[in-house]
């Protein structure tokens, strides 16, 4: 290392420099000349994939059409429409409260269920594989069979079912999304937890700290690198979460438990007519930027306690 810093330097004569060290030097330099060919496959997906749709949709949110090629400037007009539509501010409001309880509920649990399973337990890696498992199962089969549990549960308790019942459609999505995603956020624990250093434990333990003064004042602040990443992850999954909704109570009854993404896919494909396509698409910019502003407040505000390790 310190023949190839002098060499850059000019310390060093290139002639007497080893073989080793000049092939990785060359090695170096080509690495950086040629770093940008690397990005570039990436960096072109980005582009054609989100940046020119993004850009193309938030055009013709100021626009009514049927298709690209006829879209007809109106200004903000559709921006108006969409803020006076009832319909979606009830599914802004339900959408921000469903967010808050699941977010808190399963994270949660999954904490919990990480302190668990690093205690040494016979057979953690069963259980651990066992919460992991509905994470695998896609969201339109899950939708359906808790529709069908909730709806026997309902029935054998004489309530509504979930097409006539709010609170059980509300609940139900909680409980849906909440049994799916435990899992995969209980890894992400499991993995920060595990990086705990064991010399922060053991002095808490010297010092007389019991579990929960532990679990507070060591073992929380070391992690925050892993709740920062499940919060986040659990903020946009309640904010985009479409095929449950869907498939558990299609917004019944009356657009009561209708989410924003179904609420955009109702206006923009179950209406005809330029003026719905608009609409649609306004609602969608403001659902996007609404989303990509509440994640960096979250982002900011939990990366701030995170420990430097």
């Amino acid at each position: 290392i310190i023949i190839q810093d002098n060499w850059h330097k000019r310390d060093f004569p290139r002639a007497n420099c080893p073989i080793s060290i000049l092939r990785s030097v060359s090695m170096e330099k080509a690495l950086k000349k040629f770093s940008l060919l690397f990005v570039l496959p990436t960096f072109l997906a980005f582009v054609i994939g989100f940046m020119i749709p993004f850009g193309e949709g938030l055009y013709l949110s100021f626009c009514q059409f049927t298709t690209v090629k006829n879209a007809k400037w109106v200004g903000i007009a559709n921006y108006q429409r969409a803020f006076a539509d009832e319909s979606f501010t009830n599914a802004l409001g339900f959408t921000v409260s469903y967010a808050v309880v699941s977010i808190v509920v399963i994270n949660v649990i999954a904490l919990g269920l990480a302190l668990l399973l690093t205690r040494k337990l016979k057979g953690t890696n069963i259980f651990r594989t066992i919460f992991f498992m509905p994470n695998l199962i896609g969201g339109i089969v899950l939708g359906y069979i808790w529709q069908i549990l909730i709806n026997c549960v309902l029935s054998i308790v004489g309530e509504p079912l979930l097409a006539l019942n709010e609170t059980a459609g509300y609940w139900g999505l909680i409980i849906l999304t909440a049994w799916q995603q435990i899992g995969y956020m209980m890894i992400i624990y499991i993995a920060g937890l595990q990086n705990v250093p064991g010399e922060l434990l053991e002095a808490a333990e010297i010092d007389g700290a019991n579990a929960i003064t532990t679990l507070l004042k060591v073992k929380i602040p070391m992690i925050m690198s892993s709740i920062t990443i499940c919060v986040f992850l659990t903020l946009t999954n309640s904010f985009k979460l479409f095929d449950q909704n869907l498939a558990l109570t299609a917004g019944d009854p009356k657009h009561m438990t209708e989410m924003l993404a179904l609420n955009i896919y109702n206006t923009f494909y179950a209406r005809a007519g330029a003026q719905w396509k608009g609409l649609g698409q306004a609602k969608a910019v403001i659902f996007c930027i609404l989303v990509i502003a509440i994640s960096m407040i979250q982002l900011k505000a939990t990366r701030s306690k995170e420990v430097q390790q």
